[in-house]
């Protein structure tokens, strides 16, 4: 029988009980009345699932633009959790870890993979380094980068990590890199209901493929004229999703990602994308920092690096590996990054504070 949103999977646990649909609406009233802010959350996303409408409304994290509210259909939901269940080979029973913020796309689907699959869900509370019964094994877990940083190291309690939400750096792959579980990188966003690809971070078999996000299943993959990714996702959305990520499209289900259109800098002639040279340099800046452009007379756009914190004594020689229109004509310094609601870096707020933009 094909899963309705309407319905609890007879198997679905939550922090170890399980609840019918009627049963839940009474946790969630609980949640929301006396819970933990992060378990507010979760009651404010279960009263929003249970309720009659068949969709809900669900905010942007504003990381690429202005945050927004979409209108996600409830069945494009399902229809995404049966997705990942069925690439993960997910089975009613097992066992999932819950430690993002319920009030985004990503921490609501790890929800509802739980009462749509049958899985048993624990929560805690989101943080750098959630606290969870490390003598416990668990199936299935979805991280952010930071927090898989933090948690590297207790990685054998879980079998398949999911990571998103921001850049995977160097330093986290090599921490994972001799790790037993399956560790895979995710692309998506709100408008297509989390992730529609993956692409493998550690345990390779050799394939050229594994260089590349793949899709989930029943996604078709194509370009427009500027060279970014429009997603057919028929079951997660009516519509086509134009991006404006551009990619490297090695199939119509492959792809590898190369940045985004509007960060891209046009400096005399040369079109550079600021994610590639963040990621040559990713290891030898501490902290945070990223790759953006102002005007220039005579280039059209001049290309610098901003870094958090108060430091301005950069070592010029770690830009040796970069090419000659890669390196950065110019630093700047901020104490603090201007963030999102999710807490992502909002590059073009952060320009707008240091006057170059």
């Amino acid at each position: 029988m094909t899963p309705k949103y309407t319905n609890v999977h007879s198997k679905f646990k939550l922090d170890n009980l399980s609840y019918t649909y009627e049963d839940l609406m009474e946790v969630a009233y609980s949640y929301v009345k006396e819970g933990l802010p992060y378990q507010q959350e979760l009651g404010d996303f279960l009263l929003d699932w249970l309720d009659d409408k068949d969709y809900i409304i669900v905010k942007t994290s504003g990381s690429t633009g202005k945050p927004k509210k979409l209108k996600i259909k409830k069945e494009a939901m399902v229809n995404s959790a049966i997705a990942t269940g069925d690439f993960f080979n997910l089975k009613p029973g097992n066992k999932l870890l819950q430690c993002l913020p319920s009030n985004f796309i990503a921490g609501k689907m790890m929800i509802v993979r739980a009462i749509i699959l049958g899985l048993e869900l624990d929560m805690v509370e989101p943080s750098v380094l959630p606290r969870i019964d490390y003598e416990k094994d668990y199936d299935f877990c979805a991280f952010t980068p930071m927090q898989l940083k933090s948690f590297a190291k207790y990685l054998k309690s879980i079998k398949t990590v999911i990571v998103g939400g921001g850049r995977v750096s160097n330093t986290i792959i090599d921490l994972i890199k001799d790790k037993k579980p399956h560790v895979y990188e995710t692309y998506g966003m709100t408008e297509t209901v989390s992730h529609i690809a993956v692409k493998k971070l550690n345990n390779f078999s050799g394939q050229e493929e594994e260089k590349y996000f793949t899709t989930l299943p029943k996604i078709k993959l194509s370009q427009d004229e500027r060279g970014c990714l429009i997603i057919e996702a028929p079951k997660l959305s009516d519509d086509k999703i134009v991006t404006n990520d551009i990619v490297d499209l090695k199939s119509d289900s492959s792809f590898k990602w190369l940045g985004r259109y509007d960060n891209v800098v046009n400096s005399g002639g040369i079109k550079l994308f600021p994610e590639q040279i963040e990621s040559k340099l990713q290891d030898k800046i501490e902290g945070e920092f990223f790759i953006a452009s102002k005007e220039d007379d005579t280039l059209g756009e001049k290309l610098i690096l901003i870094i958090e914190g108060n430091n301005n004594d950069i070592d010029n020689t770690i830009f040796d590996d970069l090419d000659k229109y890669e390196k950065p004509k110019e630093i700047y310094t901020t104490p603090k990054f201007k963030e999102t609601a999710s807490g992502k870096v909002h590059r073009r707020k952060t320009l707008e504070a240091l006057n170059l933009v």
